[in-house]
């Protein structure tokens, strides 16, 4: 721990501010007619470059600053216009030329002016691609954002100002993604569906979306796939699994192809906790995306994914520390029996694009996906609940004095099938400063869930009771004449089906009042959906109305002003109509939740770097609160609208060039939820993150640029849980410790098509890096739930904390073609 602390702050006291970095744009230069123009100079002052034959180019300019950028070529008028990126950023921009006009393009492009008005942030891909974190991605990056929180850093799974995992929207190419019914651990996930080395664009809302993106209480992620311009391919390896991902596109530019396949083994991560195990996963999948050009009119995609995540899991022991230093105390487990889980899951896609002469563009989307899991364990745990020797004379740290002994038998035989089919069409129509978007979605789904699970818990050669209210023994003076059942027992099986039908249509604006520039929005969802398989399930509907409003002000101070809100709305998927019995309810109304967003934006300049700072304070009011219990990742519903609930908070970030070139960040959250279940008042939330910090810090050595560093920074405080998931929330209020993690990435660039400072000089490959990742950097013990133990002798039940993954060393080695 000491040498890493050492290494860590030599490597923070390296690094320094004097190296400029560079940016990337790329695209296709047209002519009138939208052929490519072959040979067009692309040119800054401080140098230029040519088209190729099929009119593409790829250029690379300094990052930081505004650049002027003018594409020309004899014959067409030039092509004047602005960038400003980050290091790092790619930006594909397809310019057309024009043989009449003269085309003067003054307003800056940037990724993050396009998204300031909706309130969407926009995130680097290159960032998450390097961003070091146990199960690294998209989602990675997301939690170092104010009001996104995750305390399992095995889980790619996140919370969004007191929403749970359920509340969140992802959506890929413009097409809805789901994740698997089934997991109950972190450590089960393996792979996300966003695969992070085909992503171009990344936008994240924390609420007050716009109507245009679908029904859920808490945010949205959009997704945007690249678009193959020339061949390229990469591999990404390490200790914790393979990477590989290739794109090209054919001679006539009609016809692209964007694939990738990843391995992922968390063997590292699981052997490293207190649990000795036999461990063998298998988490794997392929995704491609095709896209052909009829014209330049019509195009259609396809994009599919395939995985397949298996996890088979045999604890042998365990022994965990607990207890104070006056009174320590250990917590010995012996297992027998194993785990076997499967989660296979297929996706596809088919998206027609159509854009008219005019200013029309519509999509037709036809989509389906298919999920079949399996959870089948067995396991018989024998503990021993006992005091340690602090004798350093003799046997100092054995468990000794035995004060606790029993066993615990836990069995499941779970299985689920689920098919879900999607047909959406949308468009948008644009009449000069106003832009109309509509859609109209039919979803069906078919459910199948069988649950058979259940808990024997044994204390001192006594099987202990169901923790139920009316089961109440009076021995001696009466007989105890319930009858033997387990510690808990769920039997149940569903055949579900649900039909879906969604639409919405909005209008935007964007003008001045006077000289302040203005940006309104407005919109309606509807969304109506009926249980078929049930006889005397009626029809359910409800409308979501939304707007936004943006006012950029002409004041010497770069300032911007959103306000956002409405009412949105999340009907009960599956997991929602199920209750702790396994039963469903085909009464559960959607869940309600009014909106209030007011944010601002603040881009200034210190030290001649450019800084943003983005704060939103927003309020939620929540009906028809469909009460949960959170335990590790899995989410089980009351299925009843029972309650009510609200949630304020507060959302900082600062963001800029800390170090010349490179984007980091610093984020604050504040948040407060509570619920008030059948009038009994109100309690926090199982979400309830009252304080969250984080950090995403890009550097850099001056002298020897090739060698970067990612330092990944995450602090929240624990959450509301840490007691049994059967006990009454209102008896038992406690909170788990906060969470702390730090997570380290050092690399180097052997090669570099845009260095001077090659190790190696193989062309062929346009970059080589190799790197050391040291994750949970200073060992801090985070545990996210509690296992339960009797003291017969006492009968006090103990709570020993679950460990999540200690330091842990992972070496990663990367190739780009």
């Amino acid at each position: 721990m000491r040498a890493t602390a050492i290494f860590f702050f030599y490597c923070l006291l390296c690094w320094n501010t004097g190296f400029s970095q560079t940016a990337v744009i790329k695209g296709v230069v047209l002519d009138e007619n939208h052929e490519p123009v072959v040979n067009a100079n692309i040119t800054i002052p401080e140098g230029g470059t040519q088209t190729n034959s099929a009119g593409f180019y790829l250029f690379e300019i300094p990052a930081g600053r505004e650049v002027r950028i003018t594409v020309s070529h004899i014959g067409f008028k030039n092509a004047v216009f602005t960038v400003l990126l980050y290091s790092g950023e790619i930006l594909e921009f397809n310019p057309v030329l024009n043989s009449r006009i003269e085309q003067i393009g003054e307003v800056v492009l940037t990724s993050e002016q396009r998204e300031a008005f909706t309130g969407m942030t926009s995130v680097d891909p290159e960032a998450i691609r390097k961003l070091p974190g146990a199960n690294a991605g998209v989602e990675n990056l997301l939690k170092t954002l104010p009001g996104v929180s995750s305390n399992n850093e095995l889980s790619t799974q996140y919370s969004v100002r007191g929403g749970n995992y359920d509340e969140n929207l992802v959506y890929v190419n413009g097409i809805q993604v789901y994740r698997p019914f089934l997991i109950r651990s972190g450590q089960q996930e393996g792979l996300s569906f966003v695969n992070p080395d085909l992503v171009r664009k990344v936008h994240f809302s924390a609420g007050g979306f716009q109507a245009k993106y679908g029904d859920k209480l808490s945010s949205v992620l959009d997704i945007q796939y690249r678009r193959p311009v020339n061949f390229r391919a990469s591999l990404d390896a390490s200790f914790l699994g393979v990477n590989v991902a290739a794109e090209g596109v054919s001679k006539d530019q009609k016809f692209s192809a964007l694939a990738g396949i990843r391995y992922r083994d968390n063997s590292l991560l699981v052997e490293a906790q207190e649990t000795e195990t036999n461990f063998t996963p298998l988490f794997a999948d392929a995704q491609l995306n095709l896209i052909y050009q009829f014209s330049d009119k019509v195009e259609i995609s396809f994009l599919g994914n395939a995985s397949k995540n298996e996890y088979s899991y045999r604890p042998l022991t365990r022994q965990t520390n607990f207890g104070t230093l006056a009174n320590p105390q250990a917590l010995l487990i012996y297992y027998n029996g194993r785990e076997e889980d499967i989660y296979s899951t297929l996706f596809g896609a088919i998206k027609t694009s159509y854009k008219s002469d005019g200013n029309y563009t519509g999509n037709f989307t036809l989509s389906a996906y298919n999920t079949e899991e399996q959870e089948y364990y067995d396991i018989v745990a024998q503990y021993r609940l006992g005091t340690i020797n602090l004798d350093y004379g003799k046997d100092f740290g054995k468990v000794e004095s035995s004060q606790g002994v029993g066993a615990q038998l836990t069995h499941a035989r779970n299985k689920l099938d689920a098919l879900i089919f999607n047909l959406d069409h949308s468009g948008n129509i644009q009449l000069e400063d106003h832009l109309l978007d509509y859609g109209i979605k039919y979803t069906h789904e078919d459910i199948r869930d069988r649950i058979r699970e259940y808990e024997i818990v044994d204390s001192a050669g006594f099987s202990i009771r169901p923790p139920l209210p009316d089961l109440k023994n009076n021995q001696p003076y009466e007989p105890y004449e319930a009858p033997l059942l387990p510690f808990t027992s769920i039997r149940a099986f569903n055949e579900t089906t649900i039909e879906r039908f969604q639409a919405f249509f909005q209008w935007s604006h964007r003008g001045t009042i006077g000289e302040h520039e203005l940006w309104t929005n407005a919109g309606l969802r509807s969304h109506t959906w009926m249980l078929s398989s049930e006889e005397n399930a009626a029809p359910q509907t409800v409308f979501s109305p939304r707007a936004q409003i943006a006012l950029k002000p002409a004041w010497e101070a770069d300032m911007l002003f959103r306000l956002s809100g409405g009412i949105y709305h999340q009907p009960p998927f599956y997991r929602e109509l199920r209750n702790f019995s396994g039963a469903l309810n085909p009464e559960v109304k959607a869940q309600r939740s009014f909106h209030l967003v007011l944010g601002n934006e603040y881009s200034f300049k210190l030290l001649e770097r450019p800084f943003k700072l983005i704060s939103e304070a927003y309020f939620k009011d929540l009906k028809n609160v469909n009460p949960y219990t959170l335990e590790n990742v899995r989410i089980r519903y009351a299925a009843e609208n029972n309650a009510e609930a609200y949630a304020y908070g507060l959302d900082l970030r600062l963001n800029g060039e800390f170090v010349p070139g490179t984007e980091s960040w610093i984020s604050f959250g504040y948040l407060k939820t509570e619920e008030n279940i059948e009038n009994r008042g109100y309690i926090s939330r199982p979400t309830d993150q009252r304080l969250k910090f984080g950090l995403l810090f890009q550097d850099y050595v001056p002298s020897i640029p090739n060698l970067k560093m990612y330092l990944n920074l995450v602090y929240n405080t624990g959450l509301p849980g840490g007691s049994p998931a059967y006990a009454d929330p209102y008896l038992y209020q406690s909170r788990l410790p906060d969470y702390k993690r730090a997570d380290l990435g050092l690399f180097y660039l052997l090669r570099s098509e845009n260095s001077e400072q090659n190790f190696i000089q193989n062309k062929i490959f346009r970059e080589i890096s190799i790197g050391l990742e040291i994750l949970n950097i200073f060992n801090a013990q985070n545990s996210i739930t509690n296992t339960f133990v009797r003291d017969a002798y006492t009968k006090t039940q103990y709570s020993v904390p679950n460990y999540l993954s200690p330091r842990i060393y992972n070496v990663r080695i990367g190739f780009k073609l």
